[in-house]
């Protein structure tokens, strides 16, 4: 019983744990991510007129909606140079995704006068050694030039910014991406009209996926519309499959466990054997018995499976209120994050039920198979 209560306890919390890293991934690419993005199913950008902007933007349950374009590209720094992806966005950004809870330094701040902006990735800002605060810095940007060049031009064309802010998102995030004006990135690719994508933000009370099929419906064909799930379905299978292998080889742990009590019932049918016998005189029939048996492991289970479940508890509360299991300094929180869901305890009550059953049938056939006292003449 103690062998289960522990492994129950280990169950619940390795899943709430794994529950707690999905969310605060997830709550961190929702200030990248928005609730919904169109981009073409064919190609990398589309053009403007072609898309209903202001149809979209009067569609029931669109908050907010942002033109964005972007590309990779070559950032230079007083000779410190790196690749990146220049994203252009344009003044409805900010009120589709909430970027500027990120800032780490200086602001969101796209144009200053005439002066275009770029808003850099903390880890992109570190590669190329830019200190956002001087008021002279700048950061020169490259793009190879579209269609044929000839032999006596230049390959790419650049663009001047000035560093006006430095986000903190998430790793892939913040060493690739630096933010500028859509205008800017347009002329600086040569693309202007053009866009690689459309975010919506979904206005609260209303339905996600409805948005996402009005969107569907008024583009046609042509457009993939996705949500935040979509939008990182590889990495969100990968933690969930990470969370059920975790789940798995826990649980195969359990069924050693379980051997123990395969072990003590099989003592007790040798053990009773007589009494057994006894009963069997006095009516008992063989279901009889198996049931008793079965009943006595199922108990040893339960009560395993509730004393893990508050040992359990008791641990989620001391984590989300103080903070016992620390995560060493660097990370951009101090506690393991933890989170319960009722699918997780559905699934522990399930396995735990099942391997309790499983354990008791050899002792509990065994016990069916004992024979009544036969009264001798």
């Amino acid at each position: 019983m103690g062998g289960i209560a522990i492994g129950t306890a280990a169950l619940v919390l390795i899943l709430s744990v794994f529950n707690g890293f999905e969310e605060l991934i997830t709550s961190m690419f929702s200030s990248f991510h928005p609730d919904v993005m169109v981009a073409p199913e064919t190609g990398k950008t589309f053009k403007l007129e072609a898309v209903p902007l202001d149809s979209l933007r009067s569609l029931s349950g669109v908050e907010a909606l942002s033109v964005t374009l972007e590309e990779i590209a070559f950032l230079e720094h007083n000779q410190v140079q790196d690749f990146g992806m220049i994203k252009g966005v344009d003044e409805f950004y900010a009120e589709v995704v909430d970027i500027e809870a990120t800032m780490l330094e200086g602001g969101f701040l796209l144009m200053d006068n005439s002066r275009p902006m770029v808003v850099l990735g903390s880890a992109l800002r570190n590669k190329l050694s830019v200190n956002v605060l001087d008021p002279f810095a700048s950061v020169r940007v490259y793009v190879p030039k579209r269609g044929r060049v000839g032999p006596l031009e230049r390959p790419y064309t650049s663009a001047l910014l000035a560093p006006s802010g430095t986000f903190f998102i998430q790793q892939d995030f913040d060493s690739e991406y630096a933010m500028a004006d859509l205008g800017v990135v347009q002329n600086l690719l040569q693309m202007t009209g053009s866009a690689s994508a459309l975010e919506l933000r979904v206005r609260p009370g209303f339905s996600v996926e409805q948005v996402k099929s009005n969107v569907s419906e008024l583009l046609g064909e042509g457009f993939s519309v996705k949500d935040q799930y979509q939008q990182d379905e590889a990495f969100r299978k990968v933690m969930n499959i990470e969370k059920w292998m975790a789940f798995a080889i826990l649980g195969f742990t359990m069924v050693l466990v379980a051997f123990n009590m395969i072990g003590a019932l099989w003592m007790i049918v040798i053990e009773k054997k007589q009494d057994i016998s006894i009963l069997r005189s006095m009516g008992a029939d063989a279901q009889c018995v198996r049931g008793i048996f079965l009943w006595e492991g199922m108990l040893l289970s339960g009560l395993g499976l509730i004393i893990g479940f508050s040992v359990s508890l008791l641990v989620f509360a001391g984590q989300k209120f103080f903070g016992i299991v620390p995560i060493p300094a660097g990370f951009v929180i101090d506690a393991y994050p933890i989170s319960l869901k009722g699918i997780d305890f559905c699934a522990v009550v399930m396995l735990v039920g099942t391997i309790g059953m499983l354990a008791s049938l050899p002792a509990a056939n065994r016990a069916a198979k004992i024979p009544p006292i036969v009264r001798s003449e």
